[in-house]
């Protein structure tokens, strides 16, 4: 029986650090569409973005309706809400989740992560960055089945219900979970957008290679040896994740 995996985007335009980030533009695209372009065509069998129902973000649905991608919106913070409102909308067993501020998603990682999950029946959590994670941030996925994410409904509280999933990778005694690594590591480097001083390194990125996506290895290559590049965000510190 076919496993039916939805994807996931949660964008919004009220970043604290980089307000309107989702929609500035590289190279031609806004990031969100960038993000949308990384997942390969046939991989996931729906494609959504949760924006939330704050005004601002009606330029974020303006965005999928320009780039023909569904969307539903949900509350600010409970993002935990807004994924689950999805679920009520579709028939997928699993959903992938993504985040609209990682413009440099490799494809080639969303199928790897996508096939593995489909080759393990019975599976509650996938991620790609499990401790130790090796991946640059900005280039993980996680995949979450539909019964896991329905459970947290009733247990999920706090800090839980806006990272969406981070209750099941704390709480790991209770799930079926897998992780898959990417030796050697890469996991000082940092292509997520958050600060400015992410937008310029991205930027650079983008500028050098154009419009089609950078396989990690390629990426991690050209990062290695342009040391001015990675120092442009290297000082920049990824906000912490409450473990309560």
């Amino acid at each position: 029986m076919a496993v039916h995996i939805a994807g996931v985007i949660q964008a919004r335009m009220g970043s604290t650090r980089l307000p309107g980030k989702v929609l500035r533009t590289l190279g031609g695209r806004t990031v969100l569409e960038r993000v949308v372009r990384a997942v390969p065509r046939g991989v996931l069998d729906d494609l959504v973005v949760a924006t939330t129902t704050e005004p601002a973000d009606d330029a974020v649905v303006a965005e999928c309706e320009r780039l023909g991608v569904a969307w539903h919106r949900g509350p600010v913070d409970d993002v935990l809400t807004r994924f689950l409102g999805v679920l009520d909308r579709l028939e997928c067993d699993a959903v992938m989740r993504l985040t609209a501020d990682c413009p440099l998603l490799d494809p080639e990682i969303i199928a790897m992560a996508a096939g593995m999950w489909r080759a393990t029946p019975g599976l509650d959590y996938l991620s790609t960055s499990p401790q130790p994670r090796t991946l640059p941030r900005g280039l993980d996925v996680e995949i979450v089945s539909a019964g896991a994410l329905r459970s947290l409904d009733g247990t999920a509280t706090g800090h839980h219900r806006t990272h969406v999933t981070s209750y099941v990778y704390t709480h790991a005694e209770r799930f079926r979970i897998i992780g898959l690594t990417f030796p050697p590591g890469d996991a000082d480097l940092r292509v997520t957008l958050d600060t400015v001083e992410d937008w310029e390194l991205i930027r650079a990125v983008v500028d050098h290679f154009g419009d089609g996506p950078v396989p990690l290895r390629t990426l991690v290559g050209w990062l290695r040896e342009r040391p001015e590049v990675v120092a442009l965000n290297a000082a920049v510190e990824q906000k912490a994740l409450e473990l309560a």
